[in-house]
């Protein structure tokens, strides 16, 4: 992608001409966050001289379709909400070869965690900065092939499959809880009633046999609202993570669940973790029905899965000037 969605872009009148935005909220995302923190983004970027498009998506083919559109028109795709928001539009944005922003306004954010865009990076006139300033950068995402020939997802954090994956379930029918404790009741509950069994984790060729918890191939170090699950993981690097946690003792996995939150997880001695570029994840015997997968929060579908890092496969506006301001 050429012309305003890519080069610099800064707004005011005598400046560079600004880039053109395309911003799919999602509705609920956030319980309502995402609409209004596009209602406080948008009006900075038509401040600074950008014309801005705002769409609500009805459903991951609507915004799949508003992403071909954006990116025939050159326009940044800007994904507002959180990692479900950015599974739906991260493939197509991928495919188009376009430029993607993001308004950091769901429940886990954790890509956007990883990318250092929460916290005060989170508020309207940061994000709005980053937006019209920022330049692209490229960063790794994973392609997760299912057993069927054409079932392929873009994954931009992780893939996983087990007790995370009942937690993400479980997340989902969570919703009346207060937020800060959706996630942690989730994970606490899923360790408590699920049942690991045995699977095979075959990296670059190499099989490795475990009877598991869980299976998680990272290629960002965050998920399940930040936990810290890969703590070594590198979006610029070319390869992904593979953390394996044994199963074990319920309790023991509960006493030992803060210690995702920090990474240090990853030092107790069950804990395996391998790396690669190609990662394969099957049940243990033929035949047995295994854990379904997920990535993202979004339900993938039954073992086997098979992710491949593809370096560089994602072009996203990350960083800002630290001084830039609106007046």
């Amino acid at each position: 992608m050429t012309g305003p969605a890519t080069g610099p872009a800064t707004g005011p009148v005598g400046r560079s001409v600004p880039r053109r935005f395309r911003v799919l909220v999602n509705p609920v995302s956030g319980g309502g966050g995402a609409p209004r923190a596009v209602a406080q983004v948008v009006p900075l970027l038509e401040a600074a001289g950008a014309p801005v498009v705002v769409v609500p998506t009805r459903s991951a083919e609507h915004a799949r379709d508003e992403v071909a559109a954006a990116c025939a028109a050159d326009e940044v795709v800007v994904a507002a909400g959180g990692d479900g928001m950015l599974a739906s539009v991260a493939g197509p944005v991928v495919d188009a070869g376009g430029t993607l922003g993001i308004v950091p306004s769901g429940r886990g954010n954790d890509f956007a965690r990883m990318l250092g865009l929460v916290g005060t990076r989170a508020e309207p006139p940061a994000v709005a900065r980053t937006l019209l300033e920022a330049e692209p950068e490229a960063v790794d995402v994973i392609r997760v092939q299912g057993a069927r020939h054409g079932d392929e997802r873009v994954v931009l954090g992780s893939l996983y499959a087990g007790v995370d994956s009942l937690a993400s379930e479980l997340v989902d029918g969570a919703r009346r809880l207060p937020a800060v404790l959706q996630y942690p009741y989730a994970a606490v509950r899923a360790l408590l009633t699920y049942r690991p069994g045995e699977v095979v984790v075959t990296v670059d060729g190499v099989e490795h046999r475990h009877r598991a918890y869980t299976v998680v191939v990272a290629n960002s170090g965050y998920y399940g609202k930040g936990m810290r699950i890969a703590p070594a993981a590198d979006l610029r690097d070319g390869l992904l993570d593979v953390v394996v946690l044994p199963a074990g003792s319920r309790w023991g996995m509960v006493r030992r669940l803060p210690r995702v939150y920090d990474g240090t997880h990853v030092d107790l001695p069950e804990v395996v973790v391998l790396r690669g570029a190609e990662v394969r994840v099957e049940a243990g015997r033929p035949g047995e029905e295994g854990p379904v997968a997920y990535g993202d929060g979004e339900l993938l579908g039954p073992l086997p899965r098979t992710a491949r890092v593809a370096p560089g496969g994602l072009r996203v506006l990350v960083g800002a000037p630290a001084d830039g301001t609106f007046d």
